[in-house]
């Protein structure tokens, strides 16, 4: 064999080894593109993300494509060294052994390993240089496209596909958790879009004001008296009850009461609003929904018997998705107290979720019947919680250091010690 025919295999060698790598690196850019990026680039005029776009449509006839390009170059790269390598080394099994080895040694690194590399680190990048090359491609290679399409939906046919699974809820907190420790969002952005995710799954008796803390009026309190509840209690809306709070008719707001009092209309009736009664297990989306639909801010979780459970208003719904909101007028609460390494201080109005998350405890507020700490401590102790209580719950000792007749206000939480290992 003249040296002229080995330069031409060898150049032949070079330029299919080239194309698998471009063909191993194009299937591996289009696997792993970030395509909501792309898409809004798309939308704000980027010529290059439609082109990348538009060749993604037909992922399978794309994925054909790329698959039949890379084994052809690959079989043609195996053969020509073979033939080179055979005529080398005047040896045609010897010759075969060799160009095996090489060849596969070439074609992983150069071929394989580093394009995938190269294309999973800049995936963006490579989609768009290999969009064009890539359409020029799928139709040229159309007929062979159609062969491989039609014997894929004979297999379609044999070996029925399984319905397809939507993205679920975790999955996509799973891809904002990641998002986050990359860098891509911060953490307040990514606590907001997680607490939008799951808002859907809070009820309304995860957030109302409990009934022992309602703060209402009689509609047979002195018109004039009412003022009172409005400047010692930091409310702009009161419920007004007759007989007792389980029996809410109405809703005053603060600025109709105080225009009423200045103008001498001392009728309760006549500013009042009517009530929204909901049950508790209404999910709070559909509650903002409801709130948005009859005006108002306010409305009254109803129990099984009847009774008044709680009220949940507009703005409890929206601490929900950012979080507390505290005006100049309301008292900071702080729910969690750190007094040492090993103590803690915490208030039974928080939610069991928080207190979870605030001592580190691998618990979810799921195996419980409650939503607060002092339903939690009720639902331990199997009793109306008194100052002294105590249990044991992991490796938290919990003592009941405040309360009421009714509930318990303050718990002492302190944690053990971590033993020592015997050396």
């Amino acid at each position: 064999m003249g040296d002229l025919s080995i330069v031409g295999y060898l150049i032949g060698i070079l330029i299919c080894v080239v194309f698998s790598g471009y063909f191993s690196a194009s299937e591996t850019a289009f696997t792993t593109i970030n395509w909501i990026r792309l898409k809004t680039l798309a939308e704000d005029g980027d010529a290059g993300a439609k082109l990348v776009l538009k060749v993604s449509e037909n992922y399978d006839k794309m994925l054909t494509t790329i698959l039949i390009g890379n084994n052809i170059v690959n079989i043609a790269s195996a053969s020509m060294a073979t033939l080179m390598f055979a005529a080398l080394l005047a040896d045609q099994d010897l010759g075969a052994s060799v160009s095996t080895a090489v060849m596969t040694i070439v074609v992983l690194i150069f071929g394989e390993v580093s394009p995938k590399c190269l294309a999973k680190e800049n995936p963006e990048s490579f989609a768009r240089f290999s969009a064009p090359i890539l359409k020029f491609l799928m139709f040229i290679l159309t007929p062979i496209n159609f062969v491989f399409m039609q014997w894929r939906k004979l297999l379609s046919l044999v070996f029925k596909k399984k319905p397809e699974n939507r993205m679920t809820q975790e999955e996509l907190i799973t891809i904002v958790d990641e998002a986050q420790s990359e860098g891509g969002i911060d953490e307040e952005n990514g606590e907001l879009i997680r607490s939008a995710i799951e808002f859907d799954d809070v009820d309304a008796r995860e957030i109302l004001t409990p009934r022992v803390d309602l703060v209402g009026v009689d509609k047979e309190t002195p018109f004039e008296e009412i003022a009172k509840v409005f400047e010692q209690n930091p409310f702009s809306r009161l419920p007004v009850y007759e007989e007792s709070i389980d029996n809410i008719i109405g809703v005053v707001h603060e600025k109709d009461y105080f225009c009423a009092l200045q103008q001498g209309n001392c009728s309760l009736e006549s500013i009042q609003t009517k009530p929204l009664y909901i049950s508790g297990t209404v999910k709070v989306s559909d509650l903002l929904r409801m709130l948005q639909h009859y005006k108002v801010h306010m409305a009254v979780v109803v129990d099984e018997f009847g009774g008044t459970e709680g009220v949940v208003t507009m703005e409890d719904i929206i601490e929900e998705l950012v979080g507390d909101i505290w005006d100049e007028h309301d008292v900071v609460v702080n729910y969690f107290q750190k007094i040492n390494d090993t103590t803690y201080k915490i208030d039974c109005r928080a939610a069991l979720d928080e207190m979870f998350d605030f001592l580190d405890v691998k618990a979810s507020d799921d195996d419980y019947d409650c939503v607060t700490v002092n339903g939690w401590v009720m639902e331990k102790l199997e009793k109306i919680p008194a100052v002294g209580d105590s249990f044991d719950f992991e490796d938290l000792h919990i003592t009941v250091t405040k309360g009421t007749a009714h509930h318990a206000t303050e718990l002492t939480v302190k944690r053990a010690a971590p033993k020592m290992e015997k050396a």
